[in-house]
């Protein structure tokens, strides 16, 4: 017999309480100092590298509008977890809304979608930067751009909209005490009256077809990058694009490495891997790339860097006089 539908679910619990990293909490205190320090360095970073993109005319070419989106992405990634969870490690204060835990989880999950689809846009923009530089402007019209950014987006709506509405749409009458410290999807799913696996599927199944084209083509980009990069007869030209698409490389391994071994080991290693690992892993995947992001393009990107420059030197030189 089919047992009655999901009726009771109304049981919505008001709160969950979060944990922080179980096992670690004598560490706290010292996590939410670094926590802290990588928030501050992203959120100003960040707001930086958009402030000169947006003043700057000069900056206009496809490569600084795809940064200038993605540093308002890694602030939304980092804003949505980070004040939380330094209010766990500093406070105890681990309380969150059922409401406002979905939201979180929602926007965890769109903006990383985001995030790999513009890495991707990046890479496409260096790939035709090197390897067809008369037709550059051409094909990265300003049409183009627009529509690869809005179809970016449209992806991470229609693709992560669904797994929010699955999980929340879950009857949770036991634990309301989640093992995280911000409300990760599995972590959430496994306290769940029902049975969580159609959405747990769902997460696995579309995160690994997102993130995996995106990384075959990511690839295949750079591959190709790097056929043309050796065919450059000048030492200094071949340096110099090397240079550039490495430091684009090493942004990509630091958003897709933690992130993929966070995902696969919370579905294959739970018995295996300790479980404040798996929530660091977590919390790394999130609050590093936001961090890192606008010092590696900032410092690696000759022409942003000098702007950058001469803005701080600006502000922080520039005394006008009583009478201007």
């Amino acid at each position: 017999m089919l047992g009655p539908p999901y009726n009771h679910t109304m049981e919505i619990p008001a709160t969950f309480f979060l944990v922080g990293i179980p096992g670690l909490q004598s560490s706290h205190l010292w996590l939410a100092v670094s926590l802290s320090a990588m928030y501050t360095t992203a959120l100003v970073g960040n707001s930086i590298i958009m402030m000169v993109i947006c003043m700057d005319s000069t900056l206009r070419e496809p490569m600084f509008c795809f940064l200038c989106i993605l540093a308002a992405v890694d602030i939304v990634m980092a804003s949505s977890v980070v004040p939380k969870m330094v209010s766990i490690f500093c406070s105890g204060h681990s309380s969150i809304s059922f409401q406002a835990c979905f939201t979180q989880m929602y926007f965890v999950h769109a903006a990383t979608a985001v995030e790999t689809g513009l890495l991707l846009a990046v890479a496409f923009d260096r790939y035709v930067a090197i390897c067809k530089p008369l037709h550059y402007k051409s094909i990265l019209t300003p049409r183009v751009m627009l529509g690869m950014s809005v179809t970016i987006t449209i992806r991470a709506i229609i693709s992560m909209t669904p797994l929010s509405w699955m999980i929340s749409h879950l009857p949770f009458c036991g634990s309301h005490v989640v093992p995280h410290s911000y409300c990760e999807h599995m972590a959430v799913a496994k306290l769940a009256c029902a049975d969580p696996m159609p959405s747990c599927f769902y997460s696995l199944i579309c995160t690994s077809i997102i993130v995996g084209s995106d990384v075959v083509f990511i690839a295949a980009s750079y591959t190709l990058v790097l056929r043309a990069v050796f065919g450059l007869s000048s030492k200094n030209a071949q340096w110099k694009a090397l240079s550039t698409c490495g430091s684009h490389v090493g942004v990509m391994a630091l958003f897709y490495l933690p992130g993929m071994v966070s995902i696969y080991v919370a579905w294959l290693g739970q018995d295996s891997v300790p479980l404040h690992t798996q929530v660091l892993l977590a919390d790394l995947y999130l609050v590093i790339p936001p961090t890192l992001n606008p010092i590696i393009y900032g410092l690696r990107t000759k022409q942003l860097r000098k702007r950058i420059m001469s803005l701080l030197m600006f502000f922080l030189f520039h005394h006008p006089s009583q009478g201007e």
